[in-house]
């Protein structure tokens, strides 16, 4: 009988993630350990990864995003999940997130203020966007003499 071989789950370090708004995709690539091919094709499989675009339609990804990229690799490369069993247990754990947290009072009072100082914010950006639309009101324009015609003469050129 051949002895097993026992398999030792080795801890990895998760990478540090820059402190930055966006990263594009062969960042988030570098940081991950994956092509970016691996990265688009997650994208189609994971709702839960989506980043946005930019006006050049370049891949933005924020930091969620690329948590997100590194919990699927986790999962998919480290435990030996199926794509189908680390999206499942992502949309598991978002659920028990999601659901399982009681917000407090104070909690709930604070995203509602917040809530609040953005909705006027908002109405406010609405209102100047709304005075550089409209046109600039026409003054009209004070024509000044240049010569005073005395009726006196009847030549044409006074003297």
């Amino acid at each position: 009988m051949a002895p097993q071989l026992s398999r030792k789950r080795v801890v990895v370090e998760a990478p540090t993630i820059p402190d930055r708004l966006y990263f594009k995709i062969g960042d988030v690539a570098r940081i991950c350990g994956v092509e970016t091919y691996v990265l688009r094709f997650w994208e189609t499989q994971f709702p839960q990864l989506r980043p946005g675009k930019s006006g050049t339609g370049q891949r933005l990804y924020r930091r969620r995003d690329v948590e997100m990229a590194l919990e699927i690799k986790r999962l998919v490369h480290d435990q030996g999940y199926t794509l189908a069993g680390a999206r499942q247990s992502l949309e598991q754990g978002h659920r028990r997130h999601g659901s399982g947290s009681a917000e407090t009072g104070t909690e709930s009072g604070r995203k509602h203020e917040a809530a609040e100082t953005i909705a006027r914010a908002r109405a406010e950006l609405r209102e100047i966007a709304a005075m550089l639309a409209a046109p600039l009101p026409r003054v009209p324009r004070r024509r000044e003499r240049i010569a005073a015609i005395s009726h006196s003469s009847d030549s044409l050129f006074p003297a």
